[in-house]
């Protein structure tokens, strides 16, 4: 408290806000309580895919069970419905080295989060991605130029049906055909049930890459 009232500017930020986020800010600095990792400007911080790829590129490694590499990010301009962001924490979506996007995005609520709607920002990346490409490629594009996408997330309160899952928190889902032939069919889902995570033994069942 000495060395924001010494400072007028830090002195007049920390007044103007509301009793409950000065205690909340104060019980970060004399740890009281840890930060909220999974809130958007922490979160973007540590996994900020400009200065520290290697961050994000390790994580997602250990959830795809590949070795992976984060090129660039790229801007999320996903369409949205206005109440929708008040149930996101945070949202990044990143090309790997291979083409592939990947969305990471960290919800509150899980059962807010349907299969329904993933599937629709799914399909929303891989468009985003055909025109891209498209753009780029012209004449030369053919649709194998279009490389995977998945849509990875996490949720702080999972939906009941990854609940009913006791032996795993990572939930991967994707196309397959019932006469077992094969095609790149491009669109992979992972639910990561946080909840569930916290009541594992983190010493058990590692994914290591």
């Amino acid at each position: 408290m000495n060395e924001i009232e010494e400072k007028e500017k830090l002195c007049e930020m920390f007044y103007s806000w509301k009793d409950y986020e000065q205690k909340e800010f104060m019980d970060f600095c004399t740890g009281v309580k840890g930060v909220k990792m999974l809130y958007d400007s922490f979160f973007k911080e540590v996994f900020n895919a400009e200065f520290h790829k290697e961050r994000l590129g390790d994580f997602l490694s250990q959830v795809l069970v590949q070795r992976v590499k984060v090129l660039k990010v790229l801007p999320n301009d996903t369409t949205r419905i206005a109440d929708e962001n008040a149930l996101l924490i945070t949202d990044i979506v990143v090309e790997l080295e291979d083409g592939s996007i990947v969305n990471v995005e960290v919800q509150k609520i899980g059962y807010m989060f349907p299969g329904e709607r993933a599937a629709c920002y799914l399909a929303d990346l891989l468009l985003r991605q055909y025109k891209r490409v498209r753009d780029e490629k012209k004449k030369k594009f053919t649709y194998k130029d279009i490389k995977p996408v998945y849509v990875i997330v996490l949720f702080e309160d999972s939906p009941a049906e990854c609940k009913e899952c006791k032996t795993s928190y990572i939930h991967h889902f994707k196309a397959s055909s019932d006469t077992k032939i094969k095609m790149n069919l491009l669109q992979e889902f992972y639910f990561i049930s946080l909840d569930s995570f916290k009541e594992s033994l983190q010493n058990k069942e590692y994914r290591y890459i």
